[in-house]
C-alpha cells in the first residue's frame, strides 16, 4: 500500500474539509423541505402557494384543507409537543405569532431547529403581509405576489358587497361554561370579521375575550348571536343559549337569530377570509327574517 507523505496527507484532509464546507454552505442555501406548520392560517397559505409537499407535520388548528389532516399532529398551537415536533425531523418550524408554550419553544431552540414566527393581525393588510412572509420563507416570492394579488381582489369584492346593508349588532360568544358568557371585545379576530361583514360588535370597552355580566349582556342589544360551529361537549344549542336569563331578553332571542360558522374560516384571517366575509354577511342579513 502506498503511503502518503505528510504534505499529501495534509492536502487530502484540506480537500475533504473544503468539500464538507461546500456541502454545509449548499445546504444552508437550500429552501426548507421538511416544515412543521403551526397555525391554521399558515398551513392554508402553504397549500394555497402549492408548496404542501414540503410539510411534514401540522398543529391541531390546521384543519383545512382536508388533506392537511393526513399530516402528523404536533398538538395545539399554544400547547405544542416538542417530542412530536422533533420526531418528524424538521428543518424548519413555521409558526403563527404566539405559538408555545415558552418551555416547548426553548426545548426546540436547544435542539437547534430553526423557528420562524409569522406576525398576526386581523386587517386585510395583515393577511397580505402574512402571505408574502410565508412565500419569502419558502423562497417562492413570485407565487406569494400572485396569491396576495388574488386574495386582495377577493377581499375588495367581498367588502364592497356589504356596503349599505343593515348594520346588525352581533354578540360573539366564545364559551358559556357554568353559565358565564365569554364574549369578544375590542382588538379581537371576532370583532374584525364582524366589522368586515358589515355588522357591529354588540359589546366594546374592553380588549380581548372576557366574561360579561348579565347587565352587560342585556345592554348589548344583540340582534344576532355568533358562535363557532362546534359539536360534542363544546357545542351550544339555541335552547341553552336563550335559557340564559340575560340572553333571553335580547332582540336575538326574540327572533331566534343565531349564526354558527367554522372557526378557522371565520377567525383565521388567511386566504379564505373573503369567503368568510361573504358567508357571515349573508347569514347576518338572513338572521331573524
Amino acid at each position: 500500500m502506498t503511503r502518503l507523505s505528510p504534505l499529501s496527507l495534509l492536502q487530502a484532509v484540506m480537500g475533504i474539509i473544503v468539500v464538507l464546507l461546500w456541502v454545509v454552505a449548499a445546504r444552508a442555501d437550500e429552501a426548507p423541505s421538511r416544515i412543521v406548520s403551526v397555525g391554521g392560517a399558515i398551513t392554508e397559505i402553504v397549500y394555497a402557494l402549492g408548496e404542501e409537499d414540503r410539510l411534514v407535520a401540522r398543529d391541531t388548528t390546521s384543519n383545512y384543507p382536508a388533506a392537511a389532516l393526513a399530516l402528523p399532529n404536533v398538538g395545539y398551537i399554544r400547547r405544542l409537543s416538542p417530542e412530536g415536533v422533533l420526531s418528524v425531523n424538521p428543518d424548519l418550524i413555521l409558526a403563527e405569532e404566539g405559538a408555545g408554550p415558552p418551555e416547548a419553544v426553548e426545548l426546540l431552540q436547544e435542539a437547534a431547529v430553526p423557528m420562524i414566527e409569522v406576525a398576526g393581525g386581523y386587517s386585510q393588510q395583515a393577511i397580505l403581509d402574512r402571505i408574502r412572509t410565508v412565500a419569502d420563507v419558502l423562497d417562492v416570492p413570485d407565487k406569494g405576489e400572485d396569491l396576495a394579488a388574488r386574495v386582495k381582489a377577493d377581499l375588495a369584492i367581498a367588502v364592497a358587497a356589504t356596503e349599505g346593508l343593515d348594520e346588525k349588532r352581533v354578540l360573539f360568544i366564545l364559551s358559556m361554561q357554568g353559565g358565564r358568557i365569554m364574549a369578544a371585545g375590542d382588538e379581537t379576530s371576532a370583532q374584525a370579521i364582524i366589522d368586515l361583514a358589515g355588522g357591529e360588535n354588540a359589546v366594546s370597552g374592553f380588549v380581548g375575550f372576557k366574561p360579561l355580566t348579565d347587565e352587560a349582556i342585556t345592554l348589548s342589544g344583540a340582534d344576532v348571536i355568533l358562535l363557532m360551529d362546534r359539536t360534542g361537549d363544546h357545542g351550544i344549542t339555541n335552547e341553552q343559549l336563550f335559557a340564559h336569563p340575560a340572553l333571553g331578553v335580547t332582540p336575538a332571542a326574540q327572533t331566534q337569530s343565531v349564526v354558527r360558522m367554522d372557526g378557522m374560516l371565520m377567525l383565521g384571517f388567511s386566504v379564505r377570509t373573503a369567503q368568510a366575509i361573504t358567508d357571515l354577511s349573508q347569514a347576518l342579513q338572513a338572521a331573524g327574517s
